[in-house]
């Protein structure tokens, strides 16, 4: 088939946003951007950048509020929104859809999420940091992905669906963390009309209703009435993830059967001379494509529509406004505070104790067994990378301390943190396939 001119253009673009590791390159890319913004003459402008008011509504029903809290607490809804789709589908038909499947991951993700906690907890004992245990519990799955695709092709498949499989599940442990321990005061007016939308979504999915719009405007609604209530707005979008429909219209061996039998109708049609199709081979490509659509899950269809926007503009959007740190001279003596070394023990020791001990606990008691082709040196490698938490745990940063001062310190933790894990995953997994 002949490729017209734009063709040469979009079909690169798309290549690379379809490349799983790109997004967390896109990443990195924004965090340098945001670190050098600041220590720059012009650092005055990002601070001034993401305090800009921006309006939304009308007559008198206004929300008005800085252009990061829209980032923080609209953009990212979206994100978690996404990470519901993926957890519900994990849930019905992937990793984590039997319980022999998802006991490795999940208990593994238990224990990356139990160590830190703790370790950063007895650090900060009895201080006002106290209550950011939940910063060094979090995993970067596009930091975390995009490094182990670096590592090298000789990393067993199995290897890289364990730490996809850890990462949702430990991104399910996070979104629970902020549910339960990082909500302030509960209005619960506006929880309570969140939580009838959500029933109302509910029974739009039983009653079969499959149109993206009805799940949009509703899911607005909820993300709304959870901003308002206090719980944290992003709850909202996992819990509108799980109303999504996942079910097709029809089986597989209709559609095959039926597509067959409309292809064969298309090619027996008498063709028209020239470039456009007759009225009657129209109206069998019609027919094709919505077989195509009730052959499609609502749940997979939004999901791969909204990963790239979620990997290539919401994420590095969120590093932009977030990741912006002061390296001034003192930076290394100020990283010697009860919260930065919380963060940095809890992600560089908790993370590898607790992944790779309650890993080998599980399998040495035979409940489950090593990925196929895996030795634990790769399990080694995915428990130090599995430190890499970079998003999330900017994310629970920003829930967990007003006070500026501990804000940074948080973040001066998850860089340095981030950057060892990644290096120290990177040089292990490497490493093994000199010694092969």
């Amino acid at each position: 088939m002949a490729k017209a001119p734009i063709d040469h253009i979009l079909q690169p673009v798309s290549k690379f946003i379809h490349q799983e590791f790109m997004g967390g390159i896109i990443l990195f890319i924004n965090v340098i951007i945001a670190i050098a913004w600041v220590n720059s003459p012009w650092a005055d402008s990002y601070h001034h950048l993401w305090e800009t008011k921006i309006s939304v509504g009308f007559s008198d029903f206004i929300f008005k509020q800085p252009l990061h809290i829209w980032i923080n607490d609209g953009l990212m809804a979206i994100f978690f929104f996404v990470i519901g789709l993926e957890l519900k589908r994990e849930f019905m038909a992937g990793e984590l859809s039997t319980l022999k499947k998802a006991s490795l991951p999940m208990v593994a993700a238990l224990g990356g999420m139990l160590v830190p906690a703790l370790i950063y907890f007895l650090i900060n004992l009895g201080l006002e940091s106290e209550h950011g245990w939940g910063i060094p519990m979090a995993t970067d799955i596009a930091f975390a992905l995009a490094l182990l695709s670096m590592s090298g092709k000789h990393i067993p498949a199995a290897v890289k669906v364990f730490l996809s499989a850890l990462a949702v599940a430990d991104d399910l442990g996070a979104v629970l963390v902020i549910a339960f321990f990082y909500t302030a005061h509960i209005s619960f007016a506006p929880l309570l009309l969140a939580g009838a939308l959500l029933l109302v979504l509910i029974a739009g999915n039983l009653l079969g209703i499959r149109g993206t719009l009805f799940y949009l405007l509703l899911g607005i609604a909820v993300w709304a009435g959870f901003l308002f209530s206090g719980v944290h707005a992003t709850i909202a979008g996992v819990l509108v993830a799980f109303t999504i429909p996942a079910r097709t219209k029809i089986d597989e061996n209709e559609y095959v059967k039926s597509v067959r039998k409309y292809s064969l109708k298309f090619e027996n049609a008498i063709p028209q001379n020239g470039p456009l199709t007759t009225p009657e081979q129209h109206q069998t490509i019609e027919k094709i494509k919505k077989l195509s659509t009730d052959a499609e899950t609502p749940l997979q269809k939004i999901e791969y529509s909204l990963h790239p926007w979620v990997a290539f503009v919401i994420m590095p959007l969120f590093a932009l406004a977030n990741a912006g740190m002061h390296i001034g001279p003192d930076f290394f003596s100020g990283l010697i505070n009860p919260v930065s070394t919380g963060i940095i023990a809890g992600l560089l020791i908790g993370k590898f104790v607790g992944v790779f001990s309650f890993t080998w606990l599980l399998v040495k008691l035979g409940v489950a067994e090593l990925p196929d082709g895996a030795g634990w040196p790769h399990i080694a490698g995915v428990a130090i990378l599995a430190g890499v938490g970079f998003t999330m745990s900017l994310f629970i940063t920003g829930l967990a301390f007003e006070n500026i001062d501990l804000v940074d310190q948080a973040k001066y933790g998850i860089l340095i943190a981030s950057v060892l894990a990644g290096t120290f995953g990177i040089i292990v997994l490497r490493r093994l396939r000199k010694a092969n």
